[in-house]
């Protein structure tokens, strides 16, 4: 049955401050009507939409305010392909400027360190090989005084200059209207990383303060203070979770979790409050993921949690005002996302963005939230990928700033809704359903397409290329989010422990026969697909479930368990592979048997349906030889499999070139394999 709207209602109790009694979040089903949608006038003919307008860079990407909210900074796609820094006022709306970028290089991820100051660093999006380091530049918003902090791989700075190694990168921004960052640098042993170290970075001068001096060995997470102190990290060695909490005195570290790493039942430290409140994540008894206070003298979580969201593990961040350094709302994602606002001002600006924006999502960003009268909306729906607006709270102007991206019509893109339905086994399996966008009725040709990972959350309802241009092509898109996913509570991720080919992949074809039940497709007529995982699950879906899926789509797919578990050179840490794997697929001897029944090679011979194949060349978490020794496997039984590789890619696809020719030879593909239904 459907479980959520994609507008989720919230039931607010009282939260006077961090430790009171908390704020409850609980996801209603509440439908909109379709009125409201925006989905009036809609085109009597749907147009074919070009391949590259669902996977072109968008226009604009990562806006952020500046603190005082005069200003606004966002990676803008150039003319020449490349992605450059910008920066405009909003007080009055002016032009942008372009104040940073580079011809070999895009501008990525970008902070406002105060009012005047930026740091970005930046990415190739015209590279899918590309292995070198994001570096790290801070400049002023006018253009003026750049300087290179953290090198790149393949490029040093410029003779006399300060700057970091490319092992460094971004942690966050301190609030205290300096000109300093926290950067953190990962210690390299053969490649892999040992731990993570932490430093206060000027970056006027360049110069670096060791924040790391007497931490735990082993460190992969710092959280720090409003200040920038650090108040507590993790670490994570040999199957062993182990958080520590800064002392009370500052001078050392009192270790404050100790528990495995995987099955274990552990706090997990998530921030720190401005008056010095250490928050955590911790387990629910219906296992969901909770945001809980910890008690400063019994160093235990509080009885009941700050922010819990029924059905979900906590996902989201906490909006505290920079000036009055207290706890104003909370941004969380439960089917989408969401605010809850705890003071009144933000409530009625949120009430009143939403009346002028009906039927999106309208998250609402701001530092000095109480002060500054200037609010970043970012506004998006199902159909609509993020539209970008300044809000005046004094005189309730709302202006459009730009959309993201801008060449798509949200009149002829695919609707979506998220549904739960229980599996053979009786567990609760969420799935987004992303509809074609005409107003044909009756059972059609399917897409199942199986998330990456598994362990993370692979859905999230909102615009996303890949189903829109499924759906822009008639395919009804189902995405499960079966056992072993995250977000949806332990005992949910719990229950895909070794279940690589056997449950996990049930849950995969109950979805199809659940789909068909509704009447929404045709079982006759559904294909599966997917990357990574979802290539590994695509090519054992034709294996174990060989009536019902007509044809499959894998790219970047592990065939093969012994090269997961041997492949020394592969970016999957030895760590993983000597502590998570095992327990998580399966012990490469005791589950042997098991390991061998789960192998798409080993099973080879068994997929007689037509396949499409593909691979980076330089990928190092699925190298290509899963895909060479599996096609040379299959092919002997199974003429008709399309084999690519692209030499210019790594785990997934980075290039337009590349999605754009991937993409359509799915389409060709499919228009191949699912054809209309015979009368």
């Amino acid at each position: 049955m459907g479980l959520l709207s994609p507008y989720a209602r919230t039931a607010i109790g009282a939260l006077p401050d961090a430790g009171a009694r908390g704020l409850a979040l609980f996801a209603a089903a509440a439908l909109l009507a379709a009125s409201a949608l925006s989905r009036a006038q809609e085109p009597t003919t749907r147009p074919a939409v070009p391949v590259a307008d669902f996977f072109r860079t968008p226009m604009l990407a990562r806006p952020t305010l500046s603190p005082n909210g005069r200003h606004l900074a966002g990676a803008v796609a150039a003319g020449s392909g490349r992605v450059r820094l910008a920066v405009l006022d909003l007080e009055p709306l002016g032009e942008p400027r372009a104040v940073a970028g580079f011809d070999d290089r895009d501008v990525d991820d970008i902070a406002w360190v105060n009012d005047r100051r930026l740091v970005f660093d930046t990415t190739d999006h015209q590279s899918g090989s590309s292995q070198f380091g994001s570096g790290l530049w801070a400049i002023d918003r006018d253009g003026s005084d750049q300087r290179q902090l953290i090198d790149l791989w393949y490029l040093s700075a410029r003779p006399g200059m300060r700057t970091l190694p490319w092992t460094w990168r971004l942690h966050s921004v301190v609030a205290d209207g300096s000109t300093d960052v926290l950067v953190q640098g990962v210690v390299l042993n053969n490649n892999e990383v040992v731990e993570i170290s932490l430093a206060r970075l000027d970056t006027k001068s360049g110069r670096s303060q060791n924040l790391s001096e007497g931490a735990p060995d082993h460190v992969f997470r710092w959280i720090v203070d409003r200040d920038g102190r650090p108040a507590a990290v993790t670490t994570l060695r040999e199957g062993r979770f182990v958080a520590y909490l800064r002392s009370p005195s500052g001078s050392g570290w009192e270790r404050w979790q100790d528990a495995d790493a995987y099955a274990g039942n552990y706090a997990v430290p998530y921030a720190v409050a401005p008056d010095g409140q250490l928050l955590a994540l911790g387990r629910r008894p219906d296992s969901t993921a909770a945001l809980f206070a910890v008690d400063p003298t019994t160093r235990r979580l509080k009885p009941e949690p700050m922010v819990r969201l029924d059905g979900y593990d906590f996902r989201g961040s906490l909006v505290y005002d920079r000036d009055e350094r207290r706890l104003i709302g909370v941004h969380y994602v439960t089917d989408a996302s969401g605010t809850a606002w705890l003071h009144p001002t933000m409530k009625a600006v949120q009430e009143a963005v939403n009346a002028k924006l009906p039927g999106t999502v309208n998250r609402i960003e701001c530092e000095r939230c109480l002060q500054a009268p200037t609010m970043l909306v970012s506004s998006y729906s199902d159909r609509q990928p993020p539209v970008f607006y300044s809000y005046n709270r004094d005189t309730r102007a709302l202006t459009r700033i730009a959309a993201s991206r801008p060449w798509i019509d949200e009149r002829v893109m695919a609707r979506q809704d998220v549904h739960r339905f229980a599996s053979r086994d009786g567990l609760s399996i969420p799935v987004l359903v992303t509809h074609p966008p005409d107003t044909g009725v009756g059972a059609r040709p399917a897409v199942l397409l199986v998330h990456g990972g598994p362990w993370l959350r692979g859905t999230y309802w909102g615009w996303r290329p890949e189903a829109q241009f499924l759906a822009s092509r008639g395919y009804v898109v189902l995405e499960p989010e079966f056992r072993g996913s995250q977000g949806y509570g332990f005992s949910h991720f719990r229950a895909g422990w070794k279940q690589w080919g056997f449950s996990m992949q049930d849950d995969l074809a109950d979805t199809v026969e659940w789909a068909a039940r509704q009447g929404w497709i045709d079982p006759a007529r559904v294909c599966i697909a997917g990357g990574s995982y979802g290539g590994y699950a695509t090519l054992m879906g034709l294996v174990r479930h060989h009536d019902l899926y007509r044809c499959g789509i894998a790219w970047a797919a592990p065939t093969d368990f012994e090269l997961l578990y041997s492949i020394s050179w592969s970016d999957v840490s030895s760590e993983f592979q000597g502590f998570g794997m095992p327990l998580l697929i399966g012990d490469r001897v005791k589950d042997a048997d098991r390991l061998e029944a789960a192998s798409p090679l080993r099973q080879a011979a068994s997929v007689r349906r037509p396949l499409l194949l593909a691979y980076g060349a330089s990928d190092r978490r699925v190298s290509v030889r899963h895909g060479t020794t599996f096609h040379d496997a299959v092919r002997r039984t199974n003429p008709d499999v399309e084999w690519v590789v692209y030499g210019d890619e790594r785990h997934g696809w980075r290039t337009l070139e590349t999605q754009v020719d991937f993409w359509s030879r799915v389409e060709r593909f499919l228009a191949k394999h699912l054809p209309p239904a015979t009368k």
